[in-house]
């Protein structure tokens, strides 16, 4: 290539890091995101995000995906495929065998996707922060006075997924679903600045409440999905239907699902935030706190003292 294509292509790809830059800095003031981002009719919106991302004329494809690369962080190189038929479909995506090891250590719980740390912490006699001075009761997020009572003073984790990055969830440990909850619900943004002025936003919003009986030990695991502005519907691969905001059918399914520690259980057909509540004596791994990213199969949750194996001492048992 000669030197002057070479200037010229450095000088275009420094306009566009400036221009959405700039674009950025507006973006993100408070109150202009907040306005953007909520004060609209965001389930007209949700439903017609859905219906527009998955059109598959060309042009419509390779604009929006364009348009999306330019606002987001994405790495395509990790995408099991190359070409996409829709931006639904790029957003879907699978990743290549082996791009996310999962941390084989039986005493730890592994993050269920891709994500930024929000809140997290000690559930304090049921009830959990969202965001700083944004206290939730959790029964309000489960439905299930039962369900919340297991989790008084468990611990948490809040996951938030960017609109770059990899938007399936996986199982945190060798365990079996027991069964999932849906409820229908608004379609809020979930970014920082729609948490500290939105009271219990993650009650209000579509989401699914699945329960996870873990491998041994028996405990419940409980991994909650919730749905955004723009990102709302589930996909659960052991469910014969997609869970959006038109669906009208039952809301709760029992299950028996087997899950190996790192499987796919589902993604989002857009995306948006995972939620993970574990019973008392399960601890934050260390390093890990709000703001700091974590890729899908990294450590999370390290199993209470009393139940924790090495890798031979699991050997053995398993061999027994």
């Amino acid at each position: 290539m000669e030197k002057s294509s070479v200037a010229t292509l450095l000088q275009a790809n420094d306009t566009t890091m400036t221009l959405r830059a700039t674009i950025g800095k507006v973006l993100q003031q408070e109150g202009i995101n907040f306005a953007l981002t909520n004060k609209i009719p965001r389930r007209a919106l949700t439903l017609f995000a859905g219906w527009f991302c998955q059109l598959r004329h060309p042009w419509i494809r390779a604009g929006s995906i364009a348009l999306w690369r330019f606002f987001a962080d994405v790495d395509l190189g990790e995408a099991k495929k190359e070409h996409f038929d829709s931006l639904h479909d790029c957003f879907t995506r699978e990743l290549k065998d082996g791009v996310r090891p999962i941390a084989a250590d039986p005493a730890l719980l592994v993050s269920p996707c891709d994500a930024i740390i929000g809140a997290s912490g000690q559930v304090s006699d049921g009830i959990v922060l969202q965001a700083k001075g944004q206290p939730y009761p959790l029964t309000a997020l489960l439905g299930d006075g039962g369900l919340t009572a297991k989790y008084r003073h468990g611990t948490y984790v809040t996951l938030r997924l960017t609109a770059g990055m990899y938007h399936r969830f996986h199982a945190p440990f060798d365990c079996r679903i027991r069964q999932v909850n849906y409820f229908g619900g608004d379609t809020w943004n979930v970014n920082p600045i729609a948490l500290a002025r939105v009271a219990q936003l993650f009650c209000k919003n579509e989401r699914a409440v699945i329960r996870c009986e873990l491998e041994g030990s028996g405990d419940l695991i409980t991994l909650v999905p919730v749905a955004a502005i723009l990102v709302a519907s589930i996909r659960l691969h052991f469910l014969d239907t997609v869970l959006h905001l038109r669906y009208r059918g039952r809301s709760e399914f029992n299950c028996d699902i087997a899950m190996r520690k790192g499987q796919e259980i589902g993604w989002f057909q857009h995306g948006s935030t995972v939620l993970v509540f574990a019973p008392a004596g399960y601890e934050l791994c260390q390093g890990l706190g709000e703001g700091v990213a974590i890729r899908m199969g990294e450590a999370l949750l390290r199993l209470p003292a009393n139940q924790r194996m090495t890798r031979g001492e699991q050997m053995e048992f398993s061999a027994a």
